[in-house]
């Protein structure tokens, strides 16, 4: 220990305080033993990444050992590190004298007022508790360094002792304890001697308080009050080194001083107390607390023995100046004032306040942000650590869970009041319900039912095509029947090959099929027509734009008694706003919970720790108190808010008229609705319509390329024919007997080609290509001679099996129908409406292609030869 003199700058007292020296310690080797356990323990490869770590901590301790740099403030930043350093060893290696941990460390510190005596021990407490014990007294020093004759280092030396009062306080209340459990240990890391040096460092702190109150003019009454708390401080301390163990332990000059610099303390708040009662003209008191202040400075030098001179100096000044006023009270109240003087023993404490307290050192030695030993993690710490998980977890899902309710209470209420709909319909800004919405939207886009008559017209459109198509192939077969007649006539029974009636009575009857669908699907045409006008007034609501401007609308009352709407709307709006702000402030609440999830991360003070791990958890989980405080508060004002909208929204309710207009905006979204489903309902028929006619359309065009490829067929093998019959006529000869007896009646099918003899390939005219039956991938040039008339194994041209199936092909088969297609069907095989008789689809016909609507139409000229 040590005690360093100061002048003071004040008139009252010369000051001088105590600082406190450093325990000593012997070396020790805390490298080897603890790479040792890591490769028993872990493995060679873990302690060669963490051989950084053990050579920091090694040189920590060697530093520790020599004091190597004589700077206050570097050796307490090394104090710290080790500190720190001390907390992870403590977690991750086991250090007693068990076999099983590492018994080879014994920690030797020598005490600090008793140098002689040392404690040893093998486990990190007496060396923690060490540590805190340097720290405070390093800060101790500091704090007696600076120049205490001026403002600014009085209170830097206040604030180095204040933390000095930390240290011991911290070294108090962490370590003595544990430091005090083992066999071997000191006086100077007990709890005892901690909290006395405790209430020592803040009565020096409060000290430089009180000088530099005084150096700036003060009033007496607060210099009072301060001098009279450095008093305390050095009272409590006096306390703790007047009884065992202490008692015994210390020197008796500290003992003394300690004594004199509380009495000197308190005289000083009497003296000040004193001015203050003299200005009041409270001269009785006045009296009395200057005789007490005399009285105690005058016990004082009875045991004055060995303090220091400055010290006894300052006691003499204050008597003297005590004594003064004292003279000078007592003649003012023998000739002024008369009063009775109380004795000092009935007078009230002195009133006190205190300007300092212990520096927390929580922060200051939290070693959960060191990185050191990090990979290293202890069973112990990881269990803890699920643990903790599990409980923030438990918080955060039973908090989640309030606030969904909350918001789900909020919604069905507000449902419930039509809320705030009927407000917004009342201000022009209501809007349907989202799905009717989007069935709106949808219709609209598809050219609503003001788009119908368009598409009407493009039945009408295609009907027209079909039917033109039909005519055409109709008269082109009957022009080459025509012809074919003509030359049976002209000449008679050597015009052998068969009639144009059997050979095109499948067309025919084709045709005929497709003309009855034509006939029916205009009929179905009809009662589409039918259903659009019947309904176009119905469905006219879908075309307006937007559709809210069809709906009913919340008006004000056309009379009131009170006028007083405005208010009772303008009070509810206020407090749908507030509803607004608290779910606003729940969404908030939510995302801060799971940020401080994200963001808490104990394991580094698991790691740390050394006390219970309960106790910890306690004080982690209650960071999350104030934010479910504000949860429970945000309920229960939103429970409140919606008590109170529903008797704002009663009343509105009334004045509006809530209910009738609720019930013709119902009305307005069945009509909507029905609307939508007659519009689809006809949209749908006039699809199938559309299908129908592009379908039948193509298996019209193919029709025709067959009966065009069969009349050019019969052309080319007419004028062959008429050659060979009048070169007959003219008895020519024209075959070998192979080809003469060609012109039986059974005439080949065109389409189906038969064996030519080889004789017929010498043939020098013209050849006349046969025709290629729709099966085949295209209709082949016409180069090659006619078939043989007189053939055998030959059909009828255009015969196709009768199949049931679908009346046309899907549009990517269209080109060449398949043998034994049929082209008949009813029409719109597909219609599904009240307002269409549908007729029955033929058995087992297959189902309608798929439909694509053709634009535009192609020209007539493109579907005939």
């Amino acid at each position: 220990m040590a005690s360093l003199p100061s002048t003071s700058a004040t008139t009252t007292t010369t000051n001088i305080m105590l600082a406190v020296f450093e325990k000593k310690t012997t070396q020790i080797d805390l490298y080897r033993p603890l790479r040792n356990f890591i490769t028993f323990h872990y493995s060679e490869r873990e302690a060669q990444n963490l051989e950084d770590d053990l050579q920091t901590l090694k040189e920590l301790r060697s530093d520790l050992e020599r004091h190597s740099d004589p700077s206050l403030t570097t050796r307490r930043d090394l104090l710290q590190s080790y500190y720190r350093a001390l907390c992870l060893v403590e977690t991750r290696f086991p250090i007693s004298p068990d076999k099983d941990h590492i018994n080879t460390i014994s920690f030797v510190w020598y005490d600090a007022f008793k140098p002689k005596q040392k404690a040893t021990q093998q486990n990190i407490h007496l060396e923690k508790a060490a540590v805190l014990f340097n720290l405070g007294a390093v800060h101790s020093q500091i704090g007696l360094s600076y120049d205490r004759n001026t403002v600014d280092g009085r209170r830097q030396a206040s604030h180095a002792f204040i933390a000095a009062a930390g240290a011991f306080a911290y070294l108090r209340d962490n370590a003595a304890m544990k430091a005090s459990i083992g066999s071997s240990t000191t006086l100077d890391v007990s709890v005892e001697c901690s909290g006395m040096l405790e209430r020592l460092m803040l009565a020096q702190a409060q000290e430089c308080v009180f000088e530099n109150t005084i150096a700036k003019g003060s009033t007496p009454g607060v210099c009072a009050k301060i001098s009279r708390q450095v008093s305390v401080y050095y009272e409590e301390a006096f306390a703790a080194l007047n009884v065992a163990p202490l008692s015994q332990h210390f020197d008796k000059a500290w003992i003394t001083h300690v004594q004199l610099k509380a009495v000197l303390l308190y005289a000083e708040a009497s003296y000040r107390y004193g001015l203050e009662l003299h200005e009041k003209e409270e001269i009785a008191e006045e009296i009395a607390r200057l005789r007490s202040g005399v009285n105690a400075l005058v016990d004082a030098k009875k045991y004055s023995k060995g303090a220091a001179q400055q010290l006894l100096d300052a006691i003499s000044k204050l008597e003297a100046n005590l004594n003064r006023n004292l003279e000078r009270a007592v003649k003012e109240n023998d000739r002024v004032y008369l009063m009775r003087v109380p004795s000092p023993s009935s007078l009230p404490p002195l009133p006190a306040f205190s300007m300092v307290k212990p520096m927390a050192m929580n922060e200051v030695l939290d070693a959960s942000k060191e990185k050191m030993f990090a990979s290293l993690v202890p069973d112990n710490s990881a269990k803890a650590l699920s643990r903790y998980t599990e409980m923030v977890d438990d918080i955060i899902r039973t908090q989640a869970e309030k606030l969904q309710q909350a918001s789900e209470l909020t919604r069905v209420r507000l449902k419930e009041m039509d809320l705030p709909d009927s407000i917004l319909s009342l201000e022009g800004n209501f809007t349907l319900p989202t799905d009717l919405k989007e069935d709106v939207e949808a219709v609209q886009i598809s050219g609503g039912p003001s788009g119908l008559e368009a598409e009407l017209q493009q039945l009408k459109d295609l009907k027209r095509v079909n039917q033109e198509l039909l005519v055409q192939i109709e008269e082109l077969l009957q022009k080459e029947a025509r012809e074919d007649a003509q030359f049976r006539s002209q000449f008679g029974t050597r015009w052998t090959r068969p009639q144009s009636s059997t050979l095109t009575k499948n067309l025919l009857d084709r045709l005929n099929r497709f003309a009855g669908n034509l006939k029916q699907a205009s009929e179905s045409d009809s009662r589409i027509e039918r259903s659009v006008r019947e309904h176009s007034a119905f469905m006219s609501i879908l075309d307006h734009r937007p559709i809210e401007s069809a709906l009913p609308t919340l008006a004000r009352p056309i009379m009131s008694l009170d006028e007083n709407e405005d208010a009772i709307l303008g009070a509810l709006k206020q407090s749908l706003r507030k509803l607004e702000i608290l779910g606003a402030q729940r969404a908030g609440l939510e995302d801060m919970l799971k940020e401080m999830k994200r963001k808490d991360d104990i394991l580094p003070k698991l790691m740390t720790s050394t006390g219970s791990y309960e106790d910890l958890f306690k004080k982690e989980v209650s960071k999350y108190d104030h934010i479910c405080e504000e949860i429970a508060q945000n309920i229960e004002a939103q429970e409140q808010l919606l008590l109170q909208i529903q008797a704002q929204n009663d009343n509105f309710s009334a004045i509006f008229n809530l209910e009738d207009y609720k019930a013709s905006r119902e009305k307005c979204y069945k009509q909507i609705e029905a609307a939508i489903a007659k519009y689809r309902e006809i949209k749908d028929n006039i699809n199938e319509g559309l299908k129908f006619y592009v379908t039948l359309q193509d298996a019209i065009t193919n029709v025709n390329q067959q009966c065009s490829d069969f009349v050019m067929t019969r052309n080319i093998q007419c004028r062959e024919m008429i050659e060979d019959v009048r070169r007959q006529m003219a008895g020519l000869s024209f075959q070998d007997g192979k080809t003469t007896g060609a012109y039986s009646s059974n005439y080949p099918s065109v389409g189906h080609q038969a064996s030519r003899p080889s004789s017929q390939q010498t043939d020098s005219r013209p050849q006349t290509p046969y025709y290629q039956p729709p099966e085949q991938p295209s209709v082949a040039g016409y180069g090659h001679p006619p078939p043989p008339y007189g053939s055998t194994h030959q059909q009828p041209p255009y015969h196709i099996s009768p199949v049931s199936g679908s009346p046309y092909l899907p549009p990517q088969h269209q080109q060449q129908p398949p043998a034994g297609h049929e082209y008949g069907q009813p029409a719109y095989p597909g219609w599904r409406g009240p307002y269409y008789n549908a007729h029955a689809q033929q058995p087992g016909s297959v189902s309608r292609p798929p439909y694509t609507i053709p634009a535009p139409y192609p020209p007539h000229q493109g579907w005939l030869l």
